[in-house]
């Protein structure tokens, strides 16, 4: 996402990177959910690896979005 504040965007903006984050948030937090369980299978069947820390390593990213579509959702009501 640009690196441009909420408040200088219109809000046809606004609500064109409120539906594409609300989609790769899904779209990801689907990914996630399925490298967390193919990682808990590994496991089980392999042992534990490197590669087993990618999931957790790629949450914050969940959580940045999530973030960012809360402010988007804050200043869209406050345009009301």
């Amino acid at each position: 996402m640009k690196n441009t504040k909420f408040n200088e965007m219109s809000t046809e903006e606004l609500i064109k990177n409120q539906k594409t984050l609300k989609t790769v948030n899904t779209i990801f937090a689907i990914a996630l959910c399925i490298l967390f369980a193919l990682n808990i299978f590994i496991i089980y069947n392999k042992g534990f690896s490197a590669m087993s820390v990618v999931p957790i390593a790629l949450l914050p990213i969940l959580f940045l979005n999530l973030n960012n579509l809360k402010e988007i959702k804050k200043e869209l009501e406050t345009r009301k």
